[in-house]
Parts: C-alpha cells; sequence; structure tokens
C-alpha cells in the first residue's frame, strides 16, 4: 500500500510538468504512466524536435486556442509561455526561436527535453510508475484510491487527470481519463478530431493529380454551404491521396469539424489563393505581361514558373484553354478566368481524417465543471485536470502543448497548496 499527497495518472507533457510543479511544494508526489516509456507524445511532437512553445504575446497565445481559449486566461497568467521558456533555460536547456514564434530546443531533439523533465522529477522525488496502468478510481472525500492493473493500490489526497484524449492513440492517448471524471460526476462534450488532415471529393483529389504537390505561403478561406467566410488561414500545405493536409490545413481542421456537425455533415467549400500578397488586377496584370513577353510560347511553357507545373496543368484545363495555344491566342477572357482561379482555386470538404489519426482531440470534460484559476473539479474536492482531456484545445506550432504546459502547472501546483492546507 502507498500513500501520496498528489497523484498525476499520465505521463504526456501536462502531467509531467504537474509532477514538477506539485513537488516543488514539497509534498510527496506519484506520477503513473500506464506506458513502460514517459513522455511518449512529446518525443515525436515538431517532428521529433518538440516544439515546447510559440513565442508570441499572451493575447496571440489565446487567439490560437480555437478550443474554448479564454478559460485559459487565469493558468495563462499563472505560467505561461515566457515562464515555459524560463523553465526550460532553467533547466539548461537553450531555446530558439523559428518561424511563426515556435521555440525549439538549441539540439533539435525532443529526447533533450523529455531527459530534463525527467531529471528535474527525479531531483524531487517523485514515484514514477510506469507499465501498470490505473484500472479504477474511488473518489472519496480526503483520500483517493487508485488500483492499479498490477493489484497494486495507491491513496492519495488529490488525483490529476492528465490522461490526453484519444488522438494518436500508439502514445497512449486512449480516452481513459473521461471514464473515471464520468465515474466522478463529469459531463464529456463531443469528441472530435482537430489538427488533423481533410478529405475532398473533387475530381483532381480523387484522380490523385496533385498528390504530393506543395504549395507555399498561400491562404485557406473556409465557407459554410451557405457561403459565409468562416476562417481564413495563411501558411503552407499539401495535396494527399484524399485531400490536403500541412499546416495552414491544421489550423482550419477544428473549423471543419464544428461546422460540419453545425449543418449535418454537409460538404464545405474551400479556396486556396495562390498568391495573397496580390489582389486579383495584380494577378491578371502580372498574366497580360507574361502574354507580352512571350508572344510565341505555348501557355504552358510561359507560365511555368508562375505557378507550379501540375497544377498549372489542372488550371489550364479548368479554364477548358488548350495548354498548347501559344499565349497570342490566349483570349483576354481566358487569362481573367486563369487569375481568378489563381485567387480562388476551388475544394470541397468532404470533411477530416478520424480522431485517431489526429494531432489534437477536440471536446473532453467540460469547463463549467473546473476551476479556471485552480483546475480542481466544481464536483469532486481533490480532483483536478490539466491537458487535452478537457474541453481546450489550441493549434500546432507549439500553442497546444503550451496548454499542456501551462494547465499541468497550474494543477500541480494548486494540488500541492490543498495538501499543504
Amino acid at each position: 500500500m502507498n500513500s501520496y499527497d498528489v497523484t498525476i495518472v499520465g505521463g504526456g507533457p501536462a502531467g509531467l510538468m504537474a509532477a514538477i510543479a506539485a513537488a516543488q511544494q514539497q509534498v510527496n508526489v506519484a506520477l503513473i504512466e500506464k506506458g513502460n516509456m514517459l513522455g511518449r507524445k512529446l518525443r515525436i511532437s515538431g517532428g521529433g524536435r518538440c516544439n515546447v512553445t510559440n513565442g508570441k504575446p499572451l493575447d496571440e497565445i489565446i487567439k490560437n486556442v480555437p478550443g474554448n481559449g479564454k478559460f485559459l486566461y487565469s493558468t495563462l497568467h499563472q505560467f505561461n509561455n515566457q515562464d515555459i521558456i524560463r523553465f526550460f533555460e532553467g533547466l539548461g536547456i537553450p531555446l530558439k526561436e523559428e518561424d511563426r514564434g515556435r521555440m525549439f530546443p538549441a539540439t533539435d531533439q525532443a529526447k533533450t527535453v523529455v531527459d530534463a523533465l525527467i531529471r528535474k522529477m527525479d531531483k524531487f522525488g517523485v514515484a514514477i510508475i510506469t507499465g501498470d496502468p490505473v484500472k479504477d478510481i474511488v473518489f472519496k472525500e480526503h483520500v483517493h484510491t487508485l488500483s492499479l492493473t498490477s493489484g497494486k493500490t495507491i491513496h492519495t489526497k488529490t488525483v490529476i487527470l492528465a490522461t490526453g484524449g484519444c488522438s494518436m492513440p500508439k502514445t497512449g492517448s486512449t480516452g481513459d481519463g473521461y471514464t473515471w471524471a464520468k465515474k466522478a460526476g463529469h459531463t464529456i462534450t463531443d469528441l472530435y478530431p482537430t489538427a488533423v488532415p481533410l478529405t475532398a471529393n473533387n475530381d483532381y483529389i480523387q484522380n490523385h493529380s496533385l498528390q504530393g504537390l506543395s504549395l507555399r505561403n498561400i491562404t485557406l478561406t473556409l465557407l459554410n454551404p451557405k457561403g459565409k467566410k468562416i476562417i481564413q488561414e495563411e501558411g503552407d500545405m499539401i495535396f494527399t491521396h484524399f485531400g490536403i493536409s500541412g499546416p495552414a490545413v491544421l489550423r482550419i481542421s477544428h473549423y471543419v469539424s464544428i461546422t460540419r456537425k453545425k449543418f449535418n455533415n454537409l460538404p464545405l467549400s474551400l479556396t486556396i489563393d495562390l498568391f495573397p500578397h496580390l489582389n486579383i488586377e495584380m494577378v491578371e496584370k502580372d498574366l497580360q505581361q507574361l502574354k507580352e513577353t512571350n508572344e510565341k510560347k505555348a501557355l504552358k511553357n510561359a507560365l511555368k514558373n508562375y505557378v507550379p507545373e501540375r497544377l498549372l496543368t489542372l488550371l489550364i484545363q479548368l479554364i477548358e484553354c488548350e495548354d498548347t495555344l501559344t499565349m497570342t491566342q490566349v483570349s483576354k477572357d481566358k487569362l481573367q478566368k486563369l487569375a481568378l482561379l489563381m485567387k480562388n482555386f476551388p475544394l470541397t470538404i468532404t470533411g477530416t481524417l478520424p480522431l485517431e489519426l489526429a494531432t489534437v482531440t477536440g471536446g473532453g470534460v467540460h469547463i463549467k465543471e473546473i476551476n479556471p484559476k485552480t483546475m480542481e473539479s466544481r464536483l469532486t474536492k481533490g480532483l483536478y485536470f490539466a491537458g487535452e482531456i478537457m474541453d481546450v484545445h489550441a493549434h500546432t506550432g507549439g500553442y497546444n502543448i503550451t496548454v499542456a504546459f501551462s494547465t499541468g502547472y497550474t494543477a500541480g501546483h494548486s494540488a500541492a497548496l490543498e495538501c499543504l492546507v
């Protein structure tokens, strides 16, 4: 039989930070990870380099949390992105800032981050239990009891559920925490995939003619079935055999999931602006100038440096023009149609890949049932939540992991203080 002040279930970023924050208050802390390795999702985040946070101002952090970002005001004022930067630099891990404010360890290795967190826990004497999943939790006032698969029983004054969502189940996020949250009386809002590639049914997607083609610095605009703009995102993307993916796509996936639910899963329209820095008149002018300086060249050859070749071939087909025509043979009307397509290339979005293939889970424990200042349950004394198990999620690019570290810190710190009262 083992007794602790604070017991964390889940060894991901939120759980690891919660363990450190609690142990800093000199209370007895245990961390239970059902897998044999801590920080599995951390180890593969940021392409294996671990994007530990984002360096943008706090209001920009909140803007990049489409899933209930306002809930985080209190916790981000306790432990924000700048605190995360100072925390890791204090562990001897210098960070570097890359595009869009993303912060990476100078080593470019996620292992550096995970190892430093584990060393910090070891220094504080955190009891680490791996490879022994929690079988059941009995919540009682003052002392909660956790039964592990091995038969071991743990008594604890406080419990922090940091078990993650249902995305990327190979990392251990299989929704275990929802069962225990429900047992404690909590509501679980509908779960859905976010930070996930999108599916499309256009002919040029289904015939794979664009598969593998990357586009940089484009703008995506998502429209609902009534034609109203929902969201616009700038960045990079890639065509796939099922639709589209890439950073800009992942950022709009949240809106695809919730909008399709609102409109009974009807398809959504999405347009790609290949030249967001130019208005349509400027694109028309460019095409006209190319026509004047390449009169004898075939249309396809004259524009090959203006648009990627495979996409250009498709654009020419869509305006119903022969690509062998010389530029002098191409009418002004055709060039205008081409310019319009370059500014509004259409896709019909039919959905997303399934939740298990998403990077982040939308939905979770209802935030109205959680105290935003402490991350403690409003329904069960001594129960806390951290990270993706809650109905809070952010974009990739250092934002979602910021939510994990911030809520993990707040939950761990608050749980420890409760034990000291």
